[in-house]
């Protein structure tokens, strides 16, 4: 597709088709595709646990106000940010490190990730968050690039889901993003007003 398609055919589809299946390999070229995204210092601070078992899903339905969608769409995800990702010992960072840079970058590399995202809790959390978003708006755009729809979900309880699905506490859940076909008979509507060039810029200087 166009980037413009793209952009248009990406919408938040509240009515799944649960007989409508994600293949392994859409799933698979989804996740890789946005694991291109951009992220701080190249450290990838996200992961996911895929739910696809009915009993799963109906599980977290009951943690996200019950809504119908979580068990309609055929794959659910459960987007974690990790909140330990700039740390040294992080698995995801120890091999970026091993990948992209030098031994004698080591120290630096350390010291200044420390200091950016791990000042404070606050730190922390910004550092996860903003960069499991940029992570989850690739994989959207990816998801209707193949002619899927997804969802993102913020109305869930988040302890509730984590001691569910037993989320170790270095992670926090931005989301969860439902993937999947929409209902054949449900009419999507025209996207909703947005904001003008004008109205978003502040100030020019």
């Amino acid at each position: 597709m166009e980037f413009k398609e793209i952009l248009e055919n990406r919408r938040a589809v509240n009515f799944f088709d649960p007989e409508k299946d994600v293949t392994e390999a859409q799933l698979k070229e989804i996740v890789e595709d946005a694991a291109k995204s951009p992220s701080s210092f190249n450290l990838q601070p996200w992961k996911m646990i895929i739910l696809r078992d009915s009993e799963q899903k109906g599980k977290l339905q009951k943690l996200a106000f019950d809504q119908p969608k979580v068990s309609e769409a055929p794959v659910v995800i459960i987007l974690l940010a990790d909140r330990e990702g700039w740390k040294e010992g992080n698995t995801t960072l120890e091999s970026h490190f091993k990948n992209n840079l030098k031994p004698d970058q080591r120290e630096w590399f350390i010291s200044t990730t420390a200091a950016l995202y791990g000042s404070s809790e606050a730190a922390t959390q910004a550092f996860a968050n903003k960069n499991a978003g940029l992570f989850a708006m690739s994989l959207m755009y990816s998801a209707s690039n193949l002619g899927l729809h997804t969802h993102p979900m913020d109305g869930f309880d988040h302890e509730a889901v984590r001691k569910e699905f037993n989320i170790p506490d270095q992670y926090w859940i931005p989301m969860l993003i439902c993937v999947g076909q929409k209902k054949a008979d449900v009419e999507i509507l025209p996207k909703a007003w947005r904001q003008s060039f004008e109205e978003i810029v502040l100030e020019t200087k």
